[in-house]
């Protein structure tokens, strides 16, 4: 597939209308709690609303994340206005007057039901408010988002084995509470924690070029190739001690490819040329991985398989995203076609079978053959506007080139 100066065009535009018209018109549309201010916590797949839900950290900035950025790409003043509510909300109910940083859970009424300092829930802050003040010129968000970043490094950097620790309590001491959710192990160190630091710290550097987070982040991403990425297999690992040893043989190909990308953007942002060569190689390596075992022939990504083979064939909303995007971006380091393929097949997999075409936004996942998997959230503490609202901003900016 030869991607002609039309054919991007064309892509684009498919691109453009999927975002206005289906995904953030939705969550303009549904989201707005109008009784106890910010957003909803939870909408389920069939559109009924649970009255009752905790408000996430990670909704409620990823929410701010994208709509700041979609004010920064097209001016429209409602996405301002979406973007200035979730900043009011998270700035009166979710920071920690007494400790600094933010709470992870509170109920609908804005009470913490979790004051944990999950590492990975700061740094959605960073990225959130480092956007919101690249589309908004607001200096006091700029001033919350170096304020955190160095709580981080004070609090949650390992100074022994580099990298940052999963939690820490509600006064920053150590905690036995480390996982993220349900789902990830009680481990001192992960990938996703790491992938999303290195998210948050790009965003920042790009409007505070500040030297000592130039050296934390350059330090995050060779801890990330040191560590994380396996270089033989080009897979992440997963799960971790605080001496790097791996404690998960699971392989997350929706984790690979958006780091595959998500790699290279810190390593552009920072600007050092020797290391970006480096970088470029991983970054290949691991969106040719995804493509040779973690896409199937209709361009849907599985979720997890381990030594054995798929442990998880669903296919949820957020790999199938990334898809586009990782492989999109090793088609622009390489000029391979393949990898042009591959991110084509992957939004029109998300077009024929993730696009809930009834009640809009896209399913929470499919199973093999396409079947909208049941019981899940179309809102939820992880199912927010991020990862397809994302996708689309930056391939309607890859694309424009």
């Amino acid at each position: 597939m030869t991607l002609s100066t039309q054919k991007k065009q064309q892509w684009a535009a498919e691109i453009q209308k999927e975002l206005d018209e289906n995904i953030l018109s939705f969550w303009l549309k549904h989201t707005p709690d109008e009784q106890f201010g910010g957003y909803v916590g939870e909408i389920m797949q069939d559109m009924t609303f649970t009255a009752e839900a905790d408000k996430s950290l990670v909704l409620n900035t990823r929410i701010l994340w994208t709509f700041s950025s979609a004010y920064r790409l097209f001016g429209r003043k409602e996405y301002l206005a979406a973007a200035n509510r979730a900043y009011q909300y998270i700035k009166e109910y979710f920071i920690d007057r007494s400790y600094g940083g933010l709470y992870w859970m509170l109920d609908r009424e804005g009470k913490p039901v979790s004051s944990k300092k999950q590492i990975y829930g700061q740094a959605f802050a960073i990225y959130a408010w480092s956007e919101y003040y690249r589309a908004s010129g607001n200096t006091e968000a700029l001033e919350e988002a170096v304020s955190l970043y160095r709580l981080i490094e004070k609090y949650g950097r390992d100074s022994i084995h580099l990298g940052y620790i999963e939690a820490l309590a509600e006064d920053w001491s150590e905690t036995s509470e480390l996982s993220l959710s349900n789902k990830d192990l009680n481990e001192k160190k992960s990938m996703n924690t790491h992938l999303h630091v290195l998210e948050g710290y790009t965003n920042l550097y790009r409007v505070w070029p500040d030297e000592a987070l130039r050296q934390s982040l350059s330090e995050l991403i060779g801890v990330t190739m040191d560590h994380i990425v396996d270089q033989s297999t080009g897979h992440f690992k997963l799960f971790f001690n605080e001496k790097w040893d791996s404690k998960s043989g699971h392989i997350s190909y929706g984790h690979d490819i958006e780091g595959s990308w998500l790699l290279h953007e810190a390593a552009e942002v920072l600007g050092d040329e020797a290391l970006l060569e480096k970088v470029k190689a991983v970054a290949v390596q691991m969106a040719e991985a995804t493509l040779r075992e973690g896409i199937d022939e209709d361009g849907g990504v599985p979720n997890e398989a381990d030594s054995s083979g798929l442990i998880d064939s669903n296919r949820d909303w957020w790999p199938q995203a990334e898809a586009v995007v990782g492989f999109y971006n090793a088609y622009q380091l390489t000029g391979e076609e393949r990898y042009a393929e591959a991110a084509k097949a992957s939004w029109t997999f998300i077009q024929n079978f993730l696009i809930d075409r009834v009640n809009g936004e896209w399913y929470w996942s499919v199973t093999k053959d396409g079947t909208p998997t049941d019981g899940h959230q179309k809102v939820g503490a992880w199912k927010c506007p991020y990862h397809n609202g994302r996708a689309c901003f930056e391939m309607i900016e890859r694309l424009a080139h």
